[in-house]
């Protein structure tokens, strides 16, 4: 029998794309906590990340925010180079930058629908592309995808998230299949309804049927998807690739 694996990511590099709030900014934190190095990307929240970046540095970690347009491919590209002179060779890639632009269908506009599959789906896949060459190389290396419950289920208002969100699933056993003789690891997280600014803005009413039709009661605050997120990345899993981990408290069943 093989020894004991843990979450400990000392020597590991990661980049969380979207890591300035909610989700990303957990991330990044928990993995910085788990002994990686960290790169926190942002888009316009430079003083947030930049913040973040410094928090973890003062308490003991490695840590850089990084500026990038995940839906460009030659600042995706750069961003690594930029990640890779800072920290070194990107071992782990969580692909969380989202946005929503929810409406119903006959409603949603020709750039709702570009937006958020821009952002959600090609910003993975450009981001996923950008660092597989070298995991390939290093003949290592873990990919986790941030998808969603409606992805896997659906949900009224939110076809063009739903879509993107469901892509990225798709993509991640694509990946996985792919990637895998070369020991990279490709999965995804799909959570529910998590603590964030986002969910912060939903009506009390809305609020209340999602906690009526959620088992455990309650919202998953960002840790709680941080948590799977840090043993996707680490030894713990090493023998899982492909799998989509629900962390929803029940609601997608």
């Amino acid at each position: 029998m093989g020894e004991e694996a843990t979450a400990d990511l000392k020597g590991q590099v990661a980049l969380v794309t979207g890591a300035s709030r909610g989700i990303g900014r957990a991330a990044a934190k928990a993995l910085a906590r788990a002994g990686a190095a960290v790169a926190i990307n942002y888009q316009r929240s430079r003083e947030a990340a930049e913040v973040l970046a410094e928090s973890l540095c003062e308490d003991g970690a490695e840590a850089v925010a990084v500026a990038a347009d995940v839906t460009d491919a030659g600042q995706v590209k750069a961003m690594v180079e930029q990640v890779q002179g800072s920290l070194g060779p990107v071992t782990v890639l969580v692909n969380n930058a989202g946005i929503t632009r929810d409406g119903l269908l006959v409603r949603l506009s020709d750039d709702d629908l570009d937006e958020v599959l821009s952002v959600n789906l090609r910003g993975a896949f450009l981001a996923s592309r950008a660092v597989a060459r070298g995991m390939m190389k290093a003949k290592g290396g873990s990919i986790i995808n941030v998808s969603s419950v409606i992805g896997r289920r659906g949900n009224a208002g939110q076809s063009n998230y739903a879509a993107a969100k469901a892509g990225l699933i798709g993509m991640t056993k694509s990946l996985a299949r792919e990637l895998g003789p070369r020991g990279v690891r490709v999965n995804a997280v799909a959570p529910g309804y998590v603590e964030t600014d986002m969910t912060a803005q939903l009506p009390e009413n809305m609020k209340e049927e999602i906690l009526k039709n959620t088992p455990l009661g309650r919202l998953a605050t960002p840790e709680d998807v941080a948590s799977a997120i840090v043993f996707l990345a680490s030894p713990a899993s090493s023998y899982i690739t492909g799998a989509v981990i629900a962390i929803d408290g029940g609601v997608g069943i």
